[in-house]
């Protein structure tokens, strides 16, 4: 799952430039911000207890749903467009079926 979150994270870095400068600062740096923490707790439960790891995997969905608001934001405020969005989209779907 830290692979998947790491490839999607590249993929949003490729992306972030291309954002309206308005956004880029709010909206893109928040989003930023959320990847950045899911890939955190995903890395920190892979290698805690049981019981830690549950509540570290609890954080990173919590994260990863979060990041698919954010970016359906983006995208209804035409920071970023269709086909960006649907091919990171398909990203963190994939993240939050594993």
């Amino acid at each position: 799952m830290v692979l998947k979150l790491k490839d999607a994270y590249g993929l949003w870095q490729a992306y972030l430039p291309h954002f309206p400068k308005g956004n880029r600062y709010t909206l893109g740096s928040r989003i930023d911000d959320v990847f950045l923490n899911a890939i955190e707790f995903c890395f920190l439960a892979s290698y805690s207890r049981e019981a830690e790891k549950i509540a570290l995997l609890d954080r990173c969905i919590a994260r990863v749903d979060l990041l698919k608001l954010l970016l359906a934001l983006a995208w209804d405020i035409k920071a970023m467009d269709s086909k960006k969005y649907a091919h990171l989209s398909e990203y963190i779907a994939e993240i939050g079926r594993i």
